[in-house]
């Protein structure tokens, strides 16, 4: 890559969603000069709302591992290491990513915890209860009702503006992936989201929150950030706090500022990184 050219960026979305809940910001940044790539979850891929939810067999037996190794595949064929963001499952899929090394810096909006990080408030709970609630369909991929949308995405809304979000934009759960986000919450060493949270090499990780969120209120993600912290790794985590966002960041009225302040800081430090990580290079 030239001097000139703009770090590429990977945008994963999370559960529920597809790759358009990232229209916003994918438009942005690519205003800004960036390749910005925004594959979907195996099963989702490119296809439309509509169609998973005519069909949405291909969603069922998928879990964590299989879509970071997805996600993986496509980072390798990039000619250089891209700027990683992910949005909720996408945001502990984005830790996954980090965890392997796979970015320069990395942006988890509203990121769902990783193996260990136990705190789990109750409407983080009451949001995967259409799941949880039936363990034998552990494997489905089970539709979201417009009420419980309402209670998860748009709860600064009113109903009938919720229901109209619902339309355009939520699919049918991965079933497997909520299953195994929570059973890894209370094992840390073998759960399935598990990482290296000492790891010292690990590209800065920046952890962005916002303060009437349902699905990832604001205690996860300061339990995230004093994980890694207390690991005594010096790789860089920070956090954000956006006041009156809900779990819809990437697109709730104001999303401009939060993914200029996403970009600008992951541009900064994954610059800042490699001037660091060359100045310490002895010379040939």
């Amino acid at each position: 890559m030239s001097t000139t050219a703009k770090t590429p960026i990977v945008l994963i979305h999370g559960l529920w969603m597809t790759p358009a809940s990232w229209d916003t910001w994918a438009e942005r940044f690519r205003a800004q000069g960036h390749e910005v790539i925004v594959p979907g979850w195996p099963g989702i891929d490119d296809r439309t709302v509509a169609d998973i939810r005519r069909d949405p067999s291909a969603l069922k037996g998928i879990g964590l591992q299989q879509i970071t190794d997805h996600y993986e595949r496509i980072i390798h064929a990039l000619p250089v290491k891209p700027i990683i963001m992910g949005h909720s499952f996408g945001g502990v899929i984005t830790q996954m990513l980090a965890d392997r090394g796979l970015g320069v810096a990395y942006v988890g909006v509203a990121p769902g915890q990783t193996a260990g990080v136990t705190a789990l408030p109750l409407s983080t709970l009451w949001t995967g209860t259409p799941i949880l609630s039936n363990p034998f369909g552990r494997n489905g991929a089970k539709p979201l009702s417009k009420r419980h949308f309402h209670f998860t995405f748009g709860n600064d809304l009113p109903r009938a503006a919720s229901d109209a979000l619902w339309e355009e934009y939520a699919v049918n759960s991965y079933n497997r992936v909520f299953f195994e986000g929570v059973t890894s919450v209370l094992d840390e060493k073998g759960g399935v989201t598990h990482v290296d949270y000492a790891r010292t090499d690990r590209a800065p990780l920046l952890l962005i929150a916002g303060e009437i969120d349902h699905v990832v209120p604001p205690t996860i993600v300061r339990a995230i950030e004093k994980k890694y912290r207390s690991s005594g790794s010096p790789a860089i985590v920070e956090r954000k706090e956006y006041a009156g966002r809900t779990h819809r960041l990437v697109s709730q009225d104001g999303w401009e500022q939060i993914a200029d302040d996403a970009l600008g800081w992951a541009v900064a430090h994954a610059t800042a990184s490699a001037t660091a990580t060359a100045s310490s290079t002895p010379a040939a």
